[in-house]
């Protein structure tokens, strides 16, 4: 299996590593509502076609870390999350 990916002329490997806080870092992700958080990710990365090779969502903050498209802009992934 190969690091990069394929697409018609082009190999390409866009990682990013992404971490998203909570205004003031309140810890307001747990339970349910850091659960949703967890399933919500992973619908919006496959609905952008990305993978999720990383995700754990901490009380105060959420690390993710996907790989995406080069069709597909780093603001527009956040945006979309």
């Amino acid at each position: 299996m190969s690091r990069y990916e394929s697409a018609s002329h082009v190999f390409y490997r866009c990682q990013y590593h992404i971490v998203w806080t909570p205004k003031y870092r309140y810890r307001i992700l747990k339970g349910n509502v850091g659960k949703e958080v967890h399933r919500s990710i992973f619908i919006f990365c496959n609905m952008k076609k990305c993978k999720v090779v990383e995700l754990n969502v901490q009380l105060d903050h959420v690390h993710l870390v996907v790989r995406t498209p080069p069709s597909l802009s780093v603001s527009e992934l956040v945006g979309v999350l």
